[in-house]
């Protein structure tokens, strides 16, 4: 289970002119899956970036082990906070070895050197992440699926006990998709790691999360279990969506139908 807590009070964040978020209230449930999902641009990855001190917020704060996030020392936190952000760079020509390497960084002062530890979990990550063959490749000659397993595994390399990922299935098919979610789901249960993530299939955040944190004009809209959050109530007040909701037959939780202007069955 996690030692730490990750938890938002009041927090209005945004961008230039722009306010994204309207004074947000989130406890991260310590140990568990939180799946953050909402329709584009209702403030998702804004809510990431302030919780991971990438932003910062314009009113209240992210507290991390009771602590002000944007008041403590960058290392610190990585120590504590894995981030895969949306859309990440990679140098240009580095290989997918030395990427994933970058991971172990927070784990180095200044005068301690690499160790088989630090190999082993790069190694780990390679292989959890089936991204082993392509250590040896530059990064930016990769398909875009490869590349964000690659990133992912750059993330299980830093070995943080909380791991935040803003739309890790993006560029996936659809059996790399439910690889990764089972990847974040061993983990969770193996290590007890804290996993926050913005997905944007409904179905999948409802089967793999604990938490669903529904979010609509920089707000939370509901939060709570899959089954008390994913209703076709909210599914209409958060995407503007008509649906059904009935029970996923794999898993038991609520999976979301939708129902469009062509929903008839044919003749």
């Amino acid at each position: 289970m996690s030692r730490h807590s990750l938890s938002v009070q009041h927090l209005t964040a945004g961008y230039g002119d722009r306010t994204i978020l309207h004074g947000l209230d989130l406890d991260v449930l310590p140990g568990r899956i939180t799946a953050i999902v909402g329709a584009n641009a209702c403030g998702k990855s804004t809510l990431l970036r302030t919780m991971s001190r990438l932003l910062s917020p314009r009113a209240g704060q992210v507290l991390l082990d009771g602590k002000a996030i944007h008041r403590m020392a960058p290392r610190q936190v990585a120590r504590i906070m894995g981030l895969l952000p949306q859309s990440p760079i990679a140098p240009e020509g580095i290989t997918v070895a030395d990427l994933v390497s970058r991971g172990r960084h927070p784990h180095h002062g200044l005068l301690s050197r690499w160790s088989p530890g630090d190999d082993r979990a790069v190694a780990d990550a390679l292989e959890a992440t089936k991204t082993t063959d392509l250590a040896e490749r530059a990064v930016d000659e990769l398909s875009g699926g490869q590349r964000q397993r690659v990133w992912i595994a750059m993330a299980l390399a830093q070995q943080t006990d909380l791991l935040l990922l803003d739309e890790p299935t993006t560029f996936l098919d659809i059996s790399h998709q439910v690889e990764v979610l089972d990847l974040l789901t061993d983990l969770n249960h193996r290590a007890g790691t804290t996993v926050v993530m913005v997905l944007h299939d409904l179905n999948l955040a409802a089967r793999y999360a604990d938490h669903l944190v529904a979010m609509a004009g920089g707000r939370l809209h509901a939060q709570g279990s899959p089954e008390a959050v994913l209703t076709a109530e909210t599914v209409r007040a958060v995407f503007g969506l008509d649906s059904r909701i009935i029970p996923d037959p794999t898993s038991g939780r609520p999976m979301m139908l939708p129902i469009g202007r062509h929903r008839m069955a044919a003749d």
